[in-house]
């Protein structure tokens, strides 16, 4: 067996100096975001609300947004204005430039070629926004993610390698602040290398509940994640971009619960302060408009510290 690299950084690789950070995404009941026929967005005072929740009642001061719509200039306008103790990570989504319908399960037929011919003209307005909005927010905006889970087979969104390579090239050449892009561990060990070398830092995603993994099994198998990306790319600095516990879920049964979520929280962060890895938790609030309307109870509605109704969980009581 290869030795393994220790994972250990030291503490300049934290981002913003913390190991605590947290994924924010705003949509309330009855919001969401663009789906083909317009978003309903949160208002300024909805927002103003969740970000004093998330600086004041859970002292996060780090936020991961995936996009720089509307919704997310409004949230770095709204920290500029009120002067909240707030730094993020700003994300720029790509859409689909590749058709991905042999490895997803959810995409049952292809997806035509001129919507993925229009998906990269709206890229190309996305990364314009993205460079926007870090060079007018430069005190908010300490990070900026190029594409969220865009490279792994079993996405509805594919973008090429060299693709996402150039895009990183752009935005670099273009703002201040360090850039990566989020993905799953997986993808990173087997075939991160090249990506790797262009970016500032590597952005990985864990979930050992998404995996099969019980709770006794969750940091060690979270650790064993890290550790494959660590030996794959030995030099890299390491991020942890999406690491989080399902409250409720269908998908999970007894795997699920708010007990289990305070338990990983507290496990995981005692182990990335000691490893100097920042870690964005997945989320701050259930979001109810994900997965299938017609179950309530599915995964995807229930990863947040704070129920849809900003109802604090077990973890953030």
């Amino acid at each position: 067996m290869p030795e393994q690299r220790p994972i250990q950084q030291k503490t300049d690789d934290l981002l913003n100096g913390v190991a605590r950070a947290v994924c924010y995404s705003g949509f309330r009941t009855g919001q969401h975001p663009d789906r083909g026929d317009g978003a309903v967005n949160p208002t300024d005072a909805q927002i103003l609300e969740d970000l004093k929740i998330i600086s004041t009642d859970s002292q996060f001061n780090l936020i991961r947004l995936y996009d720089c719509g509307e919704n997310s200039e409004a949230v770095l306008r709204i920290i500029k204005t009120n002067k909240l103790n707030i730094k993020v990570m700003l994300g720029i989504w790509l859409k689909a430039e590749l058709s991905n319908h042999e490895t997803c399960v959810w995409l049952t037929e292809p997806i035509p070629q001129e919507e993925l011919d229009q998906n990269y003209l709206l890229n190309q307005q996305e990364i314009d926004r993205g460079i926007r909005l870090a060079n007018q927010y430069p005190e908010q905006v300490i990070a900026v993610n190029v594409g969220n889970e865009a490279l792994v087979d079993w996405n509805d969104h594919k973008v090429d390698t060299d693709s996402i390579i150039a895009y990183v090239q752009r935005v670099k050449g273009a703002i201040d602040q360090p850039v990566t892009v989020a993905d799953n561990y997986e993808w990173w060990a087997a075939n991160g290398q090249k990506l790797a070398r262009e970016l500032d830092f590597v952005a990985i995603h864990v979930y050992p509940v998404w995996e099969g993994k019980d709770i006794n099994e969750a940091m060690s198998y979270t650790i064993e994640n890290v550790q494959k990306v660590r030996d794959a790319l030995p030099d890299s600095r390491l991020v942890i971009t999406e690491a989080g516990w399902a409250s409720i879920a269908s998908e999970f049964g007894e795997r699920a619960s708010e007990e289990k979520q305070l338990k990983y929280y507290n496990d995981l962060y005692a182990w990335a302060i000691e490893m100097n890895i920042t870690t964005f938790f997945f989320e701050a609030f259930d979001e109810d408009w994900k997965g299938d309307p017609a179950n309530p109870n599915g995964a995807e509605k229930h990863w947040g510290l704070f129920t849809v109704d900003r109802k604090p969980k077990k973890v953030m009581q």
